[in-house]
């Protein structure tokens, strides 16, 4: 399994970026998300998608800002972020769950397959 990340880069606050991810060599099963992790903190969860795409959770600090995307045909997952804060920057992952059932993946221990990330930096 290959996870690739596009279109990272950097805004003024209250800009927008629209962040790529491309997975190859999947099966069916997988929940696909996006984390974040700034410098000095924890990796976050930023929104999930279940495999079936009944399910899509997104961080509370990130509602109504921003909005996940899968397309199941291409295994692709994108995020549109909109009203971009300082406090987003971050380096941004594109990870992948195997799941049974269309069941959401909240936890950060069910992926087991990361990109490199992508940086995101919004100044103010």
């Amino acid at each position: 399994v290959q996870v690739t990340e596009s279109g990272g880069g950097s805004v003024e606050a209250g800009g927008s970026l629209r962040l790529s991810c491309a997975a190859s060599g999947l099966v069916v099963g997988y929940a696909m998300a996006w984390y974040r992790q700034a410098p000095g903190k924890e990796r976050e969860l930023v929104a999930t998608v279940s495999p079936g795409g009944g399910h899509i959770h997104y961080a509370d600090d990130v509602k109504g800002r921003f909005t996940v995307s899968r397309d199941r045909a291409t295994n692709t997952l994108s995020l549109q972020m909109n009203n971009l804060r300082p406090e987003d920057t971050a380096m941004y992952y594109c990870a992948i769950a195997p799941m049974l059932g269309d069941q959401p993946a909240l936890h950060r221990w069910l992926y087991d397959h990361w990109g490199q990330g992508t940086h995101v930096t919004v100044s103010s």
